[in-house]
C-alpha cells in the first residue's frame, strides 16, 4: 500500500490530531473529546492510524476505531459483542457476533464514566486473551 505523503514521517498522534483539525466541526471536537477520554481510560493506550485514515487505539489488541461520517462520529469496539453495557452506551452495529459501535450525532453528549469503564473492560478484555464465547462450559 502506498503511503500518502501526508502520513510520511508523521506518527499516528499526528496524523490523528491533523484529521482533527481537519474536520474543523462538530465532529471533530468530538472525536478530539472521545480521545481524550480514551487517554483519561488507559494513559498506556496507543494510537494507531489504519486502513486508509482510520484513528484506532489499541492495548494488547484494539479497543475501538474512531470513524468521522457527514452525521455522525462512529466508535467501533473490537470485541464490543462482549462487552457488558449497563449504560446502553453502544446503539450501532448490535446485529454482529463482535463489534458494536456507538454512533454519536451533533449536540450528543456521551456518559464519560460510562464511556471510560467500557474503555477498561474493553482492555481487560484483550489481555485477558479470551472472549465470553471461549470461556463457555463445552457440552
Amino acid at each position: 500500500m502506498k503511503k500518502s505523503v501526508a502520513s510520511e514521517g508523521q506518527s499516528a498522534s499526528e496524523l490523528i490530531t491533523q484529521k482533527i483539525a481537519d474536520l474543523g466541526d462538530w465532529r471533530g471536537e468530538t472525536l478530539a473529546r472521545m480521545r481524550e477520554l480514551v487517554k483519561q481510560a488507559d494513559p498506556d493506550v496507543v494510537e494507531e492510524w489504519k486502513w486508509m485514515g482510520t484513528p484506532v487505539w489499541s492495548h494488547d489488541g484494539i479497543i475501538c476505531t474512531g470513524e468521522s461520517y457527514k452525521s455522525v462520529v462512529k466508535l467501533t469496539f473490537a470485541k464490543g459483542a462482549s462487552l457488558k453495557d449497563p449504560a446502553g452506551l453502544f446503539n450501532s452495529s448490535l446485529d454482529g457476533n463482535t463489534r458494536r459501535a456507538i454512533d454519536i450525532k451533533e449536540g450528543e453528549e456521551v456518559e464519560a464514566s460510562a464511556f471510560k469503564a467500557l474503555i477498561r473492560e474493553a482492555i481487560d478484555l484483550n489481555s485477558s486473551g479470551k472472549s465470553k464465547a471461549s470461556k463457555k462450559p463445552k457440552s
